[in-house]
């Protein structure tokens, strides 16, 4: 079968290729899937897309158009795909169902302390050999609380990081997870979790329940103090409201690795153009906000598992076999 894999990074690409080599032919490009990018994809029965990729209904149309019957997503979100459209139109979807949920959570935790204790302001001093302190005052974590919004295997893992740290512990889920129960997490509603805790990181998945679920209200329930850190999805806060609520001087830190608006900017080289984003780009001028492109995910470990799901994604299809990762299953052999 011939995939074209798009928005491949320089490091997935010999990932990608010897995982796929005598298997099926895999084309990667570095574009990323968008209307004016979809027609290259005619004649591969397969793409690959990353989370970042616009399929929507008119780049789905174009795909079916073009001869495309499965797309294989290298993520767990799949908010980008119009998933009733494919479905019409005949195009097999799957995602990556799991993978590694330390990287993340991990990732989570050095936002968390890069912002906590200033270390970019840090680093940029002392290269220029600047050792004063001023400025750089944080404080401990251990003995404060740890609230965290979403507590599945991310979620989890980021609790027993907080755990580790000597922290309380509050969840808040549909859900409770006996794992961080048994780490003495005490499950809350939202409203007085947002109230109490210093720390507060996001793990839930972005659905049109979870969309800003961090509003003007929600910023404004929490402490003048917290720390607040989103490494799941850009839209599950109201970015527009978190810089009003910091340009009133509230929060120690905020560590964000996605960005609502991000499609089109994250995962590009944007540092020769001028940026049109002004809600970003007033973001970035804040001393106590950390915002990286979208990087929590990207350890060799997950980026290794990533790539053998789609792998077996693909084969699934190609052999007409439905597992849990299809959204829209594979066509039936039989049929």
């Amino acid at each position: 079968m011939d995939i074209l894999a798009f928005g491949v990074q320089a490091d997935e690409r010999p990932l990608i290729e010897k995982a796929f080599a005598g298997l099926h032919d895999v084309r990667c490009v570095e574009v990323f899937l968008t209307e004016d990018t979809a027609p290259i994809a005619a004649g591969h029965e397969a793409i690959s897309t990353s989370v970042n990729a616009d399929l929507g209904a008119a780049v789905l149309q174009t795909l079916a158009v073009g001869g495309t019957s499965m797309i294989a997503q290298r993520s767990t979100g799949f908010n980008n795909i119009d998933l009733a459209v494919a479905e019409r139109l005949g195009i097999s979807v799957a995602r990556v169902s799991y993978y590694s949920p330390y990287s993340v959570a991990e990732f989570a935790w050095t936002l968390a302390m890069a912002v906590n204790r200033r270390i970019v302001r840090a680093s940029a001093r002392t290269r220029d050999f600047d050792f004063r302190l001023d400025g750089l005052l944080g404080r401990d974590l251990h003995g404060r609380t740890a609230g965290v919004l979403g507590t599945g295997k991310i979620g989890e893992a980021f609790a027993r990081i907080a755990h580790g740290f000597g922290m309380r512990l509050l969840g808040w889920d549909l859900t409770e997870n006996p794992a961080c129960t048994a780490l003495g997490m005490t499950y809350t509603d939202k409203d007085e979790l947002l109230a109490t805790a210093d720390l507060i990181s996001l793990h839930v998945p972005l659905l049109p329940a979870t969309h800003h679920l961090i509003d003007r209200e929600a910023l404004r329930a929490m402490k003048d103090d917290a720390i607040l850190v989103n490494s799941s999805r850009g839209g599950l806060v109201d970015t527009d409201a978190l810089v009003g609520e910091l340009r009133r001087g509230r929060f120690t830190g905020v560590g964000l690795d996605v960005y609502e608006a991000e499609a089109g900017l994250f995962f590009l080289d944007k540092s020769l153009e001028a940026i049109q984003d002004d809600t970003l780009a007033r973001l970035m001028t804040f001393p106590h906000v950390l915002v990286t492109s979208h990087q929590a995910y990207y350890t060799k470990d997950a980026v290794g598992q990533i790539v053998e799901a789609t792998v077996r994604n693909v084969t699934d299809y190609a052999a007409g076999r439905r597992t849990e990762n299809f959204l829209v299953p594979a066509a039936d052999p039989a049929s």
